[in-house]
């Protein structure tokens, strides 16, 4: 039986935007996903350092649910949330046109994740028009964010892309972020020469689309990054501060 001092602490870390050990059981559901052997060898290679169990755990991911990975980059997400959502469930896999038109991998890559679930829908349209399917139960995006913010991406595009998300999203409806963090105060500024985004600027952002800051985890903060490198840079590539924030349209 849980002591009563026990169970008062972890109502504690439940209140508010820093609820952490409530996620620290991973569901069956996440855990068999993580599992299936359809997953490629690089990918579960990686799970030890990306954590994803945790974060989708974090994400409240049910079976049956509807989500987009948004810019799934080479599908690591998108190939662990088609199995946690299961045959009932659906997952959208989006890759912006810019990002394909930049790599042709990309599209490649798209085209992979699509084909090897049933579950899975491919979207590719342009960052700059942004259509999205409704009645999402969750949105999540890993290490994309600050892209929002690239030279290269349509003006006013993160405002934009919010507000879209919010829409698509069902009402108590999940948008996690997970990014890597830039110096403190940089703002978006080191989102084009570091691939990297300051916290409080995302907070900001996505708060004032309509969203409240549910839950932030340090699951992946490393302060041992000086947050001055990019982070394709070999001295940090891989170990990289990041942060998680999972936001609920209310």
């Amino acid at each position: 039986m849980t002591s009563r001092p026990m169970l008062s602490i972890l109502a504690a870390f439940a209140v508010g935007a820093f609820a952490l050990p409530v996620y620290a059981q991973i569901p069956a559901n996440i855990t068999a996903a993580l599992a299936d052997p359809a997953r490629p060898a690089a990918d579960t290679a990686r799970d030890a350092a990306r954590h994803p169990g945790e974060i989708l755990a974090l994400a409240g991911v049910k079976p049956g649910a509807k989500a987009l990975d948004f810019i799934i980059g080479g599908g690591y997400f998108t190939r662990i949330l088609s199995p946690a959502v299961g045959p009932t469930g659906k997952v959208y896999a989006y890759q912006p046109a810019e990002f394909i038109a930049y790599k042709a991998s990309y599209g490649e890559d798209l085209k992979a994740v699509a084909g090897a679930y049933k579950n899975v829908t491919p979207l590719n349209g342009s960052l700059g028009a942004l259509d999205l399917p409704g009645d999402l139960d969750l949105v999540i995006t890993v290490q994309n964010y600050h892209d929002l913010h690239l030279k290269s991406s349509p003006a006013g595009a993160a405002a934009a892309i919010d507000a879209a998300i919010f829409k698509a999203l069902k009402p108590g409806g999940v948008f996690l972020i997970v990014d890597h963090a830039a110096a403190d105060g940089s703002g978006t500024t080191a989102s084009d020469s570091l691939h990297r985004i300051d916290i409080a600027a995302v907070k900001k952002e996505v708060e004032g689309a309509g969203f409240k800051l549910a839950a932030e985890s340090p699951l992946l903060r490393n302060p041992a990054d000086p947050r001055t490198l990019i982070v394709f840079d070999p001295a940090i590539r891989g170990k990289t501060d990041q942060f998680i924030l999972k936001f609920v349209k209310p």
